[in-house]
């Protein structure tokens, strides 16, 4: 059985499952025309990259060590899966600070690597209702899953667990999203 996996930085996937981070912003990956929602549910591919420390504000940068052992060179651990709860596509970049609180990420990162990154493409918030697995499921790396690609298909059937938010706060961020930038 394959299950739809969402590469995302391991980071913002233990600030999601700490309750400190409500939404993702995407805009696709290098080898990507632009990101298209591919799955409405799914389970997050936990990725590392180099300058993590300088891209994420000061008071979350206790994540980074965290979730350093969730992807190495030959192991995935997946923690946790998301629904969407919205997908708001971002008109007023200029307006992107003021949902700062629902993500980890410093504002000029958010910038350099969200907003500058292809500035052509469409920046998309997804306002994501995280579920814990019941129990983490490692996965052995291969070439398939390399590239800087947004999805990837795992062969899982992971148990989730009770969502991290309940729906009407995650409603609220929804409604508080599209009024900043959508």
């Amino acid at each position: 059985m394959a299950t739809p996996a969402l590469k995302e930085w391991s980071a913002a996937v233990h600030a999601m499952l700490d309750g400190r981070q409500t939404v993702l912003l995407r805009k696709g990956g290098i080898g990507e025309k632009r990101f298209d929602l591919t799955a409405s549910e799914f389970v997050f591919f936990p990725t590392i990259a180099h300058g993590h420390a300088e891209r994420v504000r000061p008071e979350h940068r206790d994540l980074l060590d965290a979730s350093a052992s969730d992807s190495t060179e030959s192991t995935l651990v997946l923690r946790a899966g998301a629904s969407v709860v919205a997908s708001v596509a971002v008109n007023r970049p200029e307006a992107l600070e003021s949902i700062a609180d629902t993500h980890i990420w410093t504002d000029e990162s958010v910038h350099a690597d969200r907003v500058d990154f292809r500035p052509k493409h469409r920046l998309t918030v997804l306002v994501v209702s995280v579920r814990p697995l019941v129990t983490p499921v490692s996965v052995r790396r291969t070439p398939d899953y390399a590239g800087c690609k947004s999805w990837v298909d795992l062969d899982v059937d992971p148990s989730m667990g009770d969502p991290v938010h309940d729906e009407a706060t995650l409603m609220a961020v929804a409604d508080r999203v599209r009024a900043s930038v959508g």
